[in-house]
């Protein structure tokens, strides 16, 4: 017996043995492998991640209540005014602290996306996540660019405008709470407007649009941005209009050049 196994060839007991135990071939997933959490340990979780969120905008109140006076001088400068007017005993301090606030928000916002993803990411696929991960840096550059075109160009245009307007009958002596509101309204609206580009790319690359539907409405686009930045907006002039309504044509552009390279993108996956 020991005599016939000898005669065997060793390349066939080797072959023999790798479709035994193959090394290459990965055990299979199962139920087991997938964590599933309780409602009381999801809400141990968000209660976690909040209080490090809370303690990240404290940490960056620190900084925030040490650039609110800066910030609020270089507000009252482009309102062209000595000092803004404040009517309750308690604004200046209540502005104050709400500048600081933001300021402190617009610090901490890594922080908060991170602790925002690290909540939800468990519950999308590798593939969602990849998109998500890729999308946060770009949608937090589009919106900062927009909150600084809005602060250094369009809002001191429109207030320049405004002080002016009427100079003959109204004493310019803005109220401080609501020229900060002034401000906030015309930063979330430019930079949400900035997020254009993002968004096509995002559509196309799930498949709810096409680069041939964007280019359809390219016709209307231009109008769409004269009514956008007619909304936006506070002053009538056209100086201020177009100064919004162009830099909105040109995203719905870029978004157009950013969505065919996300139909081919998808199609060379497809493929």
């Amino acid at each position: 017996m020991a005599s016939i196994l000898d005669r065997v060839p060793l390349p066939t007991r080797g072959r023999r043995n790798r479709v035994q135990t193959p090394q290459s071939v990965p055990p299979p997933q199962t139920q087991e492998d997938f964590v599933e959490m309780t409602l009381q340990e999801h809400l141990e979780e968000l209660r976690s991640r909040i209080l490090k969120s809370a303690v990240a905008i404290l940490l960056a109140l620190v900084v925030g209540l040490w650039l609110a006076f800066p910030v609020m001088n270089t507000i009252r400068e482009q309102a062209n005014v000595s000092g803004l007017q404040a009517i309750s005993p308690t604004e200046p301090f209540t502005v104050y602290m709400r500048v600081a606030l933001y300021i402190a928000i617009a610090i901490a916002m890594p922080v908060l996306i991170y602790q925002l993803m690290g909540f939800i990411s468990p519950g999308l696929t590798a593939s969602e996540r990849r998109y998500v991960i890729i999308a946060i840096p770009f949608v937090m550059v589009s919106f900062a660019a927009g909150v600084a075109f809005a602060f250094f160009l369009l809002v001191p245009r429109a207030l320049s405008f405004l002080s002016q307007f009427g100079s003959g009958v109204f004493e310019w002596n803005p109220r401080a709470s609501e020229v900060l509101s002034f401000y906030l309204t015309l930063m979330l609206g430019v930079g949400l407007i900035f997020e254009l580009p993002v968004l096509m790319y995002a559509t196309t690359l799930i498949g709810v649009t096409t680069p041939k539907l964007f280019g359809k409405f390219r016709k209307y686009a231009f109008l769409l941005a004269m009514i956008v930045s007619a909304i936006i907006t506070p002053t009538p002039d056209p100086f201020n209009m177009m100064l919004v309504a162009l830099p909105t044509y040109l995203l719905y552009e870029v978004g157009i050049l950013l969505s065919r390279i996300a139909r081919r993108g998808k199609m060379t996956q497809e493929a």
